[in-house]
């Protein structure tokens, strides 16, 4: 085997050996001449001719999708234009220059440096660079500009963090416009709103329930419906669940209720057996309800608390028996009552307020022998604690008791609490406390003290506990408070029968805004016939149309229609003693009947347009009366009936 030497210049190559044969000469065709064999080429393609309408066409898709371009370009130099920046670069920077000149020379060595980086930065500059001492120059007063912006907006973010948090958490609250609804006359201690906004639900100690529906209300403010689903017991808690089909009441009867929307019921819980001691052998609550939730979750689970000293949780549709039980003990191992019961944001944890002023949590996911978290001594003794609330971060707990008093807990640090604030007079034992939805505030109502005129709504700040803002209600207690959401509205039960909704025309969303633009419309209105009626006054009678009238007219004329108006049949008024009038009402009618008289007596007839029809025949020939007076009394004298003296049966005075 000969090896081959070949040199190659691009295109050009040159076999150093001397051909063989002929036919490697013929081969090769390329470049300048025959030198030596051409390399087989594979997968070779044919260079189309670009077109300028392709062209266009990347250069719109590069647009499009943002692409400038793939690497570096190839550099293309234009000497004429060169030529004309360089004079303009030297007219315009003649004055610089010769300040330049005027002022001390630099370094040495940072004049080396700008040169290392102008002699790196040529391969990236296109035409002729600006004067170093320009560069430097403007190079130093941009960074100085720089830091003195850094420091004015470093300075004016402190100061305006410091001014918004005080602007803007009281301007966080929507309270800009008010709308009453009334509910009754009695105390509205439950309130619910479903997750939508959509409805709200109020109950009340008068035992009733109204739904309301913000989409179908106008400014009227009247609820959809009414109803008292759980008897003579008083509403003491309402509550939808996470997705807003149904409802939990809770009253105080010992079995809870789950509604529909428009209120029918779906399931009602089983009582259990008061006579058993053992409260996990029955398999329902033995005495009244305090307060119930559903879990944050799982749609078909809620939890109720009683008088009997347990928790239960349930399923939705096995009303039949709890799913678990709950015993609440006091410190010395007795029963105690719990009067508020609450699942954490995350349901993974089940709280209890009882009535010796302890607060206990459980674990959802462990049995429920021994409480998780206990704090003994939360509250005052012997007081209700009305409402327990998480926070939405779920770190936090607010605790609203009849003790006068609001407390914050850091479940990190379940020992003391963080902030606490008394005086806050509580009257019903359903007062509650409840977060922002930003964990911002904390907002509760106050009830009606002895001396004072009109109850409060208060808003605390969660992270210092100052009173940020306080809204006068009503001049009677206020109870319930619920802040939606998703509507931004927050909604007051007070003690006078009335629920309040706050709102801001701008921040809040639905609700009470649609309400408030509705005007009360009429049911039924007159309309104007529009449409042009053709009158044919000389028309057959099978195509002469009626003259068009109004619809009042036209309703009343059907009214008096038995066929348009769908009349019921008429009750027989002949007839008696259970014979009907066809065989004769009387028993001497009957009887005549039956003789097979000539004619027919009817008893539904007037006996006085019978008489009547005798009067011609009485007077032309007379046969009873008539004859027997002819000589006595030939003129018949009869009592006139004057208008004016009055009825002919009353006796005149003499």
């Amino acid at each position: 085997m000969n090896s081959k030497k070949t040199i190659t210049f691009g295109k050009i190559s040159r076999n150093l050996e001397k051909p063989t044969t002929e036919a490697s000469v013929e081969v090769s065709n390329s470049g300048f001449g025959t030198f030596g064999k051409k390399r087989e080429e594979n997968n070779v393609k044919k260079i189309e001719e670009i077109k300028p309408e392709d062209e266009e066409e990347t250069q719109n898709m590069q647009k499009l999708m943002g692409i400038t371009g793939f690497g570096k370009k190839a550099k293309s130099f234009d000497v004429q234009e060169m030529l004309e920046n360089i004079t303009k670069t030297i007219s315009s920077n003649k004055p610089a220059a010769l300040a330049a000149d005027k002022s001390p020379d630099k370094s040495t060595e940072e004049s080396e440096k700008n040169d290392n980086e102008e002699s790196d930065d040529e391969d990236d500059f296109i035409g002729p660079p600006l004067p170093s001492s320009l560069s430097v120059d403007s190079d130093a007063t941009k960074e100085k500009k720089e830091k003195e912006k850094r420091k004015d907006e470093s300075d004016d973010d402190d100061e305006s963090s410091d001014a918004e948090e005080e602007v803007t958490l009281r301007d966080k609250i929507p309270c800009t416009h008010e709308v009453s609804m009334n509910h009754g006359t009695k105390a509205v201690i439950a309130i619910a709103a479903d997750p939508s906004g959509a409805r709200l639900a109020s109950g009340s100690v008068d035992y009733d329930v109204c739904f309301w529906d913000f989409a179908g209300m106008d400014t009227s403010m009247k609820s959809f419906r009414t109803l008292q689903p759980c008897e003579n017991h008083p509403i003491k808690c309402l509550q939808y669940s996470t997705t807003g089909d149904v409802i939990l009441v809770i009253s105080g009867s010992a079995q809870a209720k789950v509604l529909d929307r428009d209120g029918f019921e779906k399931c009602e819980t089983v009582k259990g057996d008061q006579y058993i001691t053992d409260m996990a052998r029955t398999k329902g609550h033995t005495a009244s309800l305090n307060s119930g939730c559903w879990h944050p979750f799982t749609k078909e689970e809620y939890l109720t608390c009683s008088q009997d000293s347990t928790c239960r949780i349930w399923i939705l549709y096995r009303p039949r028996g709890h799913k678990s039980l709950i015993k609440c003990r006091a410190q010395n191992g007795v029963k105690t009552i719990p009067t508020t019961c609450a699942y954490s944001r995350e349901g993974a944890a089940v709280a209890c307020g009882c009535i010796d002023g302890s607060i206990q949590m459980w674990d959802r996911r462990k049995n429920f022998v021994n409480p998780s978290l206990i704090l003994r001594g939360a509250h005052a003794q012997g007081n209700e604690i009305s409402s327990l609330s998480f926070s939405y971060l779920g770190q936090m707990l607010a605790s609203r008791s009849c003790d006068d008093t609001l407390k914050l807990w850091d479940l990190r640090a379940f020992k003391s609490p963080v902030f606490e604030i008394k005086g806050l007079f509580s009257r019903y034992d359903t007062t509650d406390c409840m977060f922002s939805p930003d964990d911002s505030m904390i907002v509760t109502g106050e009830s009606l003290n002895k001396g004072k005129t009109t109850g409060r709504l208060l808003f605390y700040d969660s992270k210092t506990f100052d009173l940020v803002r306080e809204i006068p209600v009503t001049n009677s207690h206020v109870i319930k408070t619920l802040w939606h959401p998703k509507l931004n509205q927050v909604f007051v039960g007070c003690g006078n029968g009335i629920v309040k909704v706050y709102y801001d025309s701008k921040k809040s969303m639905r609700g009470a805004k649609l309400c408030v633009v509705k005007t009360h419309m009429k049911q039924k209105h007159i309309e104007i016939m529009s449409t042009q009626q053709i009158i044919t006054p000389h028309a057959l009678p099978l195509f002469r149309q009626d003259r068009p009238k109004s619809v009042r007219k036209q309703m009343e004329k059907d009214r008096l229609d038995p066929v348009k108006s769908r009349r019921p049949d008429l009750p027989i008024t002949s007839g008696q003693g259970g014979r009907v009038a066809s065989s004769g009402g009387t028993l001497s009618s009957y009887v005549i009947r039956n003789l097979g008289l000539s004619k027919r007596i009817e008893d539904d007839q007037d006996p006085r347009e019978a008489i009547l029809k005798y009067a011609k025949i009485a007077e032309e020939e007379p046969y009873w009366i008539a004859p027997a007076y002819k000589k006595t009394q030939p003129k018949t004298i009869f009592q006139s009936d004057d208008q004016d003296s009055g009825p002919s049966n009353k006796k005149q005075k003499t």
